[in-house]
């Protein structure tokens, strides 16, 4: 079977699955009553969450073009935010945002060309604005953060071209496996061992949160067609350590979120977290 027959077998089955969760979301938040504290939440979360579905599913159908072009657009606008977050420069800024467009062109068309010499320029890139602007105090530091954010945004996101239909799989179940670490936690975190914190990082993220992460992605990708042991780990993994990850840029950067525009989440970075990580994981596995 070829990777696009199998993106559009798996299409089938995803666009059902995502449909019928996003119609009960959205009957679910629509009659919350007014007492609840984050029903307005809820109801930004859910109306981007409904745009948001059919431009990630769109993209896939229309092959690795579309795979592409979707990872090129999230890495553009994900650096961007980064580099704020990370307060990088110019020079750091444009290294990140050439390497969100380039290395998922390569992927594409020359993906042969994603090895050691590649990353062998980038660590040059990388180094090249502190290095060429002779920045004793930070120079290190700022080459060191823009390492860190090549290899999480832009090489993580060529997994969108890179893994075919998988990443297709492991995208849906990174988003069911928010919600369902959010429903763990707010149901079984209250009290007991399933409600302490994964780390002082971010102290809302509990062990119940995990249970429910597990759950969701495990059943979404049973759903989907596509279990497997690796691509659930995957997930899971994503779920798990995103979030923390970006809490952890987020806590030294001193701010709450890695933007406000987009409505119930802040920046995309709060959006895309669990699934940089899961992707990165899944061309681990995939190797």
């Amino acid at each position: 079977m070829t990777a696009a027959l199998a993106t559009t077998e798996l299409l089938a089955r995803a666009v059902p699955v995502v449909g019928g969760a996003l119609g009960l979301g959205g009957v679910a938040v629509a009659t919350l009553p007014a007492r609840i504290r984050l029903r307005a939440e809820l109801r930004r979360r859910w109306r981007t969450w409904a745009l948001a579905a059919p431009l990630f599913l769109g993209a896939f159908l229309a092959g690795e073009p579309g795979a592409f072009g979707l990872a090129a657009g999230l890495g553009v606008v994900a650096v961007a935010e980064y580099a704020r977050l990370a307060g990088l420069g110019r020079g750091e800024r444009a290294v990140l945002t050439g390497a969100a467009l380039l290395l998922p062109l390569l992927a594409w068309r020359a993906p042969e060309r994603l090895g050691l010499q590649t990353a062998a320029l980038l660590l040059v890139a990388a180094a090249l604005p502190a290095l060429l602007g002779g920045d004793a105090e930070r120079g290190f530091t700022r080459a060191g953060r823009t390492v860190f954010g090549l290899l999480w945004i832009p090489v993580a996101l060529c997994g969108l071209v890179l893994l075919g239909p998988a990443a297709l799989a492991v995208g849906v179940a990174v988003s069911f496996g928010d919600v369902g670490a959010w429903c763990g936690g707010t149901v079984l975190g209250r009290r007991g061992p399933l409600a302490r914190p994964l780390s002082p990082l971010s102290p809302a993220k509990t062990w119940a949160g995990v249970v429910g992460a597990a759950a969701a992605t495990g059943a979404v990708l049973l759903a989907l067609g596509a279990w497997s042991p690796g691509l659930w780990a995957a997930a899971l993994g994503g779920c798990v350590f995103g979030d923390l990850l970006e809490s952890m840029v987020k806590r030294e950067a001193g701010v709450k979120d890695a933007g406000s525009w987009l409505p119930g989440f802040g920046g995309l970075l709060d959006r895309i977290d669990s699934l940089l990580v899961a992707l990165a994981l899944a061309l681990v596995g995939a190797a």
